[in-house]
């Protein structure tokens, strides 16, 4: 892979369609000045990787899916820009979406989109820290 990749973090409530969450994506790559297509993965809540809408908008973008667990994402908290009460006293982190994006982007990640959130999914993008040699 050349250079960064590009990793959208979602969090999403059960029964969340395919077109809420590519529109909620899609409000975070503009904010970001960032293109579709530099996003290949997406990472969610581990409770939410069968969640239809989820598996049809990574297919529909050829994105690599991936589970965070719960328990990962509190080591994250630090480094998210935002904070949900309700989801902090839920999974003991601010945003679920930044810290998704952290976690699955690796080691030395960057937060580059603070969540962007709708009234049924949260969406933010982390940049990884690896490169390729030139």
């Amino acid at each position: 892979m050349t250079g960064a990749s590009v990793v959208a973090g979602i969090g999403l409530r059960p029964g969340t369609s395919e077109a809420d969450i590519l529109a909620c994506l899609d409000g975070a790559l503009a904010a970001a000045n960032i293109s579709a297509e530099t996003v290949r993965r997406f990472a969610t809540l581990a409770s939410r990787l069968r969640e239809p809408g989820i598996v049809a908008a990574a297919q529909a973008r050829n994105a690599e899916l991936v589970a965070i667990p719960d328990e990962a994402l509190k080591g994250f908290e630090a480094s998210c820009a935002t904070r949900s009460t309700r989801i902090a006293a839920l999974y003991g982190v601010g945003s679920v979406a930044e810290a998704a994006a952290l976690a699955a982007a690796g080691p030395g990640a960057e937060l580059i989109q603070p969540r962007i959130a709708t009234a049924r999914v949260t969406c933010a993008l982390a940049r990884s820290a690896e490169r390729s040699a030139p």
